[in-house]
C-alpha cells in the first residue's frame, strides 16, 4: 500500500498567483515561492462568444483543423529558380507589391512610404523623392497590391517591383509556387524604408549582378530542399525569423559549385559570396515562401480555424484562415517591445510592419525561441523567457511539426497551427520577433524586439467563421 506523502518532512513551497502582496510577505518569511504570472482571459462580447461557442460545436471543427495542419506538415518546399519579378509575375512599371493587407497611399506609415519611393527611384519613375510621393500620392499609373495575393511574400514593407529578383519555391505534392525578394542585408535598406543613393546602387547591383548569378547557381544545382535547411536550422540554433545564420550558411554551401564553375566573372563570383556570407538574413528571404506554401496548402479547408497568414504592413495587422480562404481580418499593427540601435529609442519606431510573421504562422520564429537562446539577446529578455515562450505557444496550435523539431525541448516539433478557437479560449497570443523599423521615411532599422496580433484580428475572424457555418 503507498504511503501518504509527509508533507512536513520538508520546507513548505508555495505557488501564488495575482496580486504579489502574499508572495512577499512569504518572502519576508524565508519561504520558498513560486509566483506564477496570471490574469484572467479578457471577457469577449456577446457576439464573439455566440460565434465561438457555434464554431466550438461545429461537429467538423476537430477534423477540420487535422487535416489544415496535415497539410501543412506535408509541405516539401524547394528552391527551384530566382527569376525576374516583372517577368515571372507579370508586373508592368509602376505596378508594387507590398507586405500586409491592402492599403492605400493615404494611410501607409513612414517606412512603407519610403520604401515605395525608393522603389520608384530604382524603377526610373521619378528623378527624385519629392517627385516620387507626389506620383504616388497622385496614384495615376501606379498600383499597391499585397504581396500575398500574388503568391509572394515580403519582409517589413515588402516592397516588390518589376526589376527585382525573386527567390522561386514549388512544392511539388500541391504543384504550388511560392516568392520572395532577395535579402539587402541590415541597417538603411529600401525594406526598411531606407532610400539614399546607396540603397539604390545596392538595388542595381543585385539586379544586374546577384540574381543573374543566383539563377545561375540555382538552376546548375538542381531543386534545393528548403524544408530539410529549415529543420536542419532550427536544430543549430536558428528560429528562422531574426535569426538564420546556419540556414544562410547551409544555402550558400549548396549553391557554391555551380556558382564557381558556372563561368561568370571571378570578381562577381567574390562579390556574390561576400554579399551572402556577410548577410545572415539572407535566408529569412527562403523560410518565408517556405511558410507561405504551407499556408497555401492548408487554406480552404471547410469548417477549420487554423490561421494561414499573419502579416502586418506598418498600419494593420491582418490574418487568413482556412476555413474563411482568402479573406482579411485586421487590426491595428502594435509596436515592437524590445532593444534598440544607439541613438533611437522607442519614440523611433514605426508599428509592426512585414510579412515575415509568415515564419510564426509556419511553427518557427517566435514560436520556438528556444531552439535559438541567443536570440533573446537580440530583442531583450532571458533564456528561460524563450522557453517559456515556446512552451506556451503549444497551448494555441493544432499540431508539433517533426520536420522542425527543437533539441532543447526533447526534440518536440514546433507549435504548428495556430487556432482561433484556442487563442480566444486562453488569450493566448502569437509570439513574434522581429525587426524595428524608423517611423520616419528614409530611416532605416532602429531595433528588434517581440510583438503580438491585435486580438481583432481573431474575433473578426471567429465572427466569420459562425458565418460560414452550414445552416442546421
Amino acid at each position: 500500500m503507498t504511503q501518504p506523502a509527509n508533507l512536513l518532512a520538508t520546507p513548505p513551497a508555495v505557488i501564488t498567483a495575482g496580486i504579489d502582496l502574499l508572495a512577499q510577505s512569504l518572502t519576508q518569511q524565508a519561504v520558498e515561492v513560486v509566483p506564477v504570472d496570471f490574469k484572467p482571459t479578457a471577457q469577449p462580447s456577446e457576439e464573439v462568444a455566440s460565434a465561438l461557442n457555434a464554431v466550438l460545436a461545429d461537429p467538423r471543427l476537430a477534423e477540420a483543423n487535422a487535416e489544415a495542419v496535415r497539410r501543412m506538415m506535408a509541405v516539401r518546399a524547394s528552391i527551384v529558380d530566382v527569376v525576374p519579378a516583372g517577368e515571372e509575375l507579370g508586373m508592368k512599371p509602376g505596378d508594387f507589391f507590398h507586405a500586409g493587407p491592402p492599403l492605400t497611399w493615404d494611410r501607409a506609415s513612414g517606412p512603407m512610404k519610403g520604401a515605395l519611393i525608393g522603389a520608384m527611384l530604382f524603377e526610373g519613375l521619378a528623378d527624385s523623392a519629392e517627385d516620387a510621393e507626389a506620383k504616388l500620392a497622385a496614384g495615376e499609373g501606379i498600383t499597391l497590391s499585397p504581396c500575398h495575393e500574388h503568391l509572394a511574400v515580403g519582409p517589413m514593407a515588402g516592397v516588390v517591383s518589376p526589376k527585382m529578383w525573386m527567390f522561386k519555391l514549388r512544392d511539388e505534392a500541391t504543384g504550388n509556387t511560392a516568392y520572395c525578394s532577395l535579402n539587402e542585408g541590415l541597417g538603411k535598406v529600401l525594406r526598411y524604408g531606407a532610400y539614399n543613393s546607396e540603397v539604390i546602387e545596392r538595388l542595381e547591383w543585385m539586379s544586374s549582378v546577384l540574381g543573374p548569378l543566383l539563377q545561375m547557381a540555382v538552376r546548375g544545382t538542381g531543386p534545393i530542399d528548403a524544408t530539410a535547411i529549415v529543420g536542419q536550422m532550427v536544430q543549430m540554433g536558428d528560429e528562422g525569423h531574426n535569426r538564420n545564420r546556419a540556414g544562410t550558411l547551409m544555402f550558400l554551401r549548396e549553391i557554391l559549385p555551380s556558382l564557381v564553375s558556372g563561368g561568370a566573372d571571378p570578381a562577381d563570383v567574390g562579390e556574390v559570396c561576400r554579399f551572402v556570407g556577410a548577410n545572415d538574413h539572407f535566408f529569412l528571404n527562403v523560410v518565408m515562401p517556405v511558410g507561405k506554401l504551407m499556408g497555401m496548402a492548408a487554406s480552404g479547408v471547410p469548417g477549420s480555424s487554423i490561421v494561414t497568414v499573419m502579416c502586418r504592413n506598418g498600419t494593420d495587422f491582418g490574418i487568413r484562415v482556412s476555413g474563411t480562404g482568402d479573406r482579411w481580418f485586421t487590426g491595428p499593427a502594435q509596436v515592437p517591445v524590445g532593444l534598440f540601435l544607439a541613438g533611437y529609442d522607442e519614440d523611433d519606431a514605426n508599428p509592426d510592419i512585414g510579412d515575415s510573421a509568415i515564419t510564426e504562422t509556419m511553427g518557427v520564429g517566435g514560436m520556438v525561441m528556444a531552439t535559438a537562446p541567443a536570440i533573446v539577446r537580440l530583442v531583450g529578455g532571458a533564456v528561460p523567457d524563450a522557453l517559456a515562450t515556446t512552451t506556451r505557444m503549444y497551448e494555441i496550435t493544432e499540431g508539433e511539426n517533426p520536420n522542425f523539431a527543437v533539441p532543447i525541448l526533447e526534440f518536440r516539433g514546433a507549435p504548428t497551427g495556430i487556432d482561433v478557437t484556442k487563442v480566444l479560449r486562453t488569450g493566448v497570443l502569437p509570439q513574434i520577433n522581429t525587426g524595428m523599423a524608423g517611423a520616419v521615411a528614409g530611416t532605416g532599422q532602429v531595433g528588434a524586439g517581440l510583438v503580438n496580433p491585435p486580438m481583432e484580428c481573431f474575433t473578426q475572424a471567429i465572427v466569420a467563421l459562425a458565418e460560414e457555418l452550414p445552416a442546421s
